[in-house]
């Protein structure tokens, strides 16, 4: 059975999932549907048309589900989805989409969320996500698997940023970052492979010479930025990340973020 603390407030419509506990002074709206075996400590605000997977754990003043910071939000009937598996610091704010953004803001299972990190409307976060203490997404960013963003990082609106990137602390994050890149700077730029990540994800060494020598080719090479884009598109054959990237690039709207120019930031 759930366990719900007499001080907590359950609107009517709510779904409470079996063995969840919600704790004292939580508020839960009635839209909402929580699953099975979740943990909201204290002091947690769950509104909006707002679903929580199985297995979630919710520390106290995190508020999910609430309207969208955005200017042209007038009440519409949009989503907040969180996975299941996920730990959700003191503070972390998650918002429910806009109908512009196409109505939905979706975050994958097993993410870990420090303490007042942030998911903005019409985001789409992956799986097995780390947000450092006060890592910010503004709205319509699409974030991969396994991403790491360090403390205090912003990603402007929406940036992508790829599969088993590493971002590190305090960066604001403007252009699009390609899988497994690892980015750092005030003003976040390229600054390699995010070797130890690729290593976690059980990447053999031949595969790390073969991915780091097309990252060299593509980003140190000779000529403009263009022309070694399109002499290094034959390489897709060579290691599914390798294609993965050139897909990446190939499918993006805003700018690259490419290495720093003479060692500059």
């Amino acid at each position: 059975m759930s366990m719900i603390d007499p001080t907590a407030r359950i609107a009517d419509g709510a779904v409470i999932g079996e063995g969840t506990s919600i704790g004292p002074y939580c508020l839960i709206g009635p839209n909402v549907v929580i699953g099975e075996n979740c943990k909201l400590v204290a002091h947690v605000t769950v509104g909006g048309h707002t679903s929580i997977g199985a297995e979630c754990v919710i520390s106290p003043f995190a508020a999910l589900g609430g309207p969208p910071q955005d200017l042209s939000y007038r009440g519409e009937s949009t989503r907040l989805e969180i996975g299941t598996g996920c730990t959700i610091r003191e503070g972390v704010t998650m918002n429910i989409g806009t109908v512009k953004g196409g109505g939905l803001t979706r975050v994958g299972d097993r993410g870990y969320f420090m303490n007042n990190s942030h998911v903005g409307h019409d985001c789409t976060v992956g799986n097995d996500v780390i947000f450092a203490t006060s890592a910010t997404l503004g709205g319509h960013c699409e974030i991969g698997d396994f991403v790491y963003i360090g403390g205090l990082s912003a990603v402007h609106q929406f940036t992508r940023i790829g599969r088993q990137v590493m971002v590190g602390g305090v960066c604001g994050v403007r252009d699009d970052i390609i899988p497994f890149g690892l980015a750092n700077g005030q003003y976040a730029v390229l600054e390699g492979l995010n070797i130890i990540g690729m290593r976690r994800r059980k990447f053999t060494r031949e595969r790390l010479v073969t991915v780091r020598s097309f990252y060299q080719k593509l980003f140190h090479g000779d000529g403009v930025f263009a022309e070694r884009l399109a002499a290094v598109q034959p390489l897709a054959a060579e290691d599914p990340a390798i294609a993965e990237i050139l897909a990446f690039i190939g499918k993006g709207k805003r700018p690259l973020c490419l290495p720093a120019v003479d060692g500059k930031h």
